[in-house]
């Protein structure tokens, strides 16, 4: 649905995107990840026809971005991260004169708005001016523009940003929604956000795409040793000389709370049954235990952190 081939942009002599490539497959809805300065917003703003690259291809359901711009357009809702929205207009007339502009009929205007509207649970504001309206009720107004006329891709930039946890949660559940149906490219700097939405991440590092996958296969890739929380009633010392001679395990180092372990064990070695066997022979307490994976956090500042920094 989207392909990109070695995408390079330069502002002035400064190299926004370098040689930057990579596929979304219809219907599959990806997270773009990367820390400010690192090339994503140029990225959305090529594939949305707003900017053309310096060299390489971005084709949207076949079309190039450059040589076919208008027809791009119209395959593409896109939602900013500062929604642009007249904040004197109420609801119903800002969507409108988006619907106008995106070349809505007039015969098909009344029931388009009035689809996009359900959708995003804005009906109860129609009438209410924009500018008297809560953030997450604007954040809503975005995307409900982003989806008229129904184009088969949405690129989200921030959708969440500046929303109160209520809000979040309730644009999670929306985007969750739309992604059942339609190609999603989401950028977000919340990563457990990614992680709940998106069933593949792309992450880009100074203009260069440095990992993409899905978050279980880049854990498995990266965590070079497993872990295992284990929290265990019993002697300190004695449960860390029994444990650390079980097949397989590393390390046993207590946390700080007063029964907690993080265990560190072989890849590929599942240690817990012997560890539990072990636990339950000594006839101490067993509280929990399970695996610790890395979470998607650790994953990116490993990614980005690992990058080498660029030569001057």
């Amino acid at each position: 649905m989207i392909e990109v081939e070695n995408l390079t942009k330069f502002y002035g002599p400064v190299p926004a995107l370098r040689h930057v490539s990579f596929t979304v497959e219809q219907g599959e809805t990806v997270g773009f990840l990367g820390p400010n300065g690192a090339g994503k917003t140029t990225t959305l703003r090529i594939l949305t026809c707003f900017m053309p690259p310096t060299s390489g291809i971005a084709r949207v359901a076949g079309l190039d971005c450059q040589l076919n711009s208008l027809e791009v357009r119209a395959k593409i809702g896109y939602l900013p991260e500062n929604v642009p929205l007249y904040s004197e207009m109420t609801t119903r007339r800002f969507l409108e004169f988006a619907a106008t502009a995106k070349g809505v009929t007039r015969s098909r205007t009344k029931q388009e708005i009035e689809r996009v509207m359900q959708i995003c649970a804005i009906t109860p504001v129609a009438s209410r001016t924009i500018g008297h309206l809560s953030k997450g009720y604007r954040q809503r107004i975005g995307i409900a523009q982003a989806l008229l006329n129904d184009p088969p891709i949405l690129i989200l930039d921030e959708p969440t940003i500046g929303l109160d946890p209520t809000q979040i949660v309730e644009i999670r559940a929306l985007i969750k929604d739309l992604g059942a149906e339609r190609t999603i490219i989401l950028s977000s700097h919340i990563l457990p956000e990614v992680s709940q939405i998106c069933q593949r991440i792309l992450i880009i590092n100074n203009g260069q795409i440095i990992a993409t996958d899905t978050p279980a296969n880049l854990i498995t890739q990266l965590q070079d040793n497993l872990q295992v929380h284990l929290e265990v009633e019993g002697p300190r010392s004695e449960i860390i000389e029994k444990l650390g001679g079980v097949p397989g395990v590393l390390t046993v180092q207590p946390t700080k709370g007063e029964s907690t372990y993080v265990i560190e064990c072989e890849r590929g070695q599942d240690v817990r049954s012997e560890v539990a066997r072990t636990v339950v022979e000594h006839g101490w307490q067993l509280r929990e235990l399970k695996l610790q994976d890395l979470s998607l956090e650790e994953i990116f500042m490993q990614l980005v952190t690992d990058e080498e920094p660029e030569e001057k």
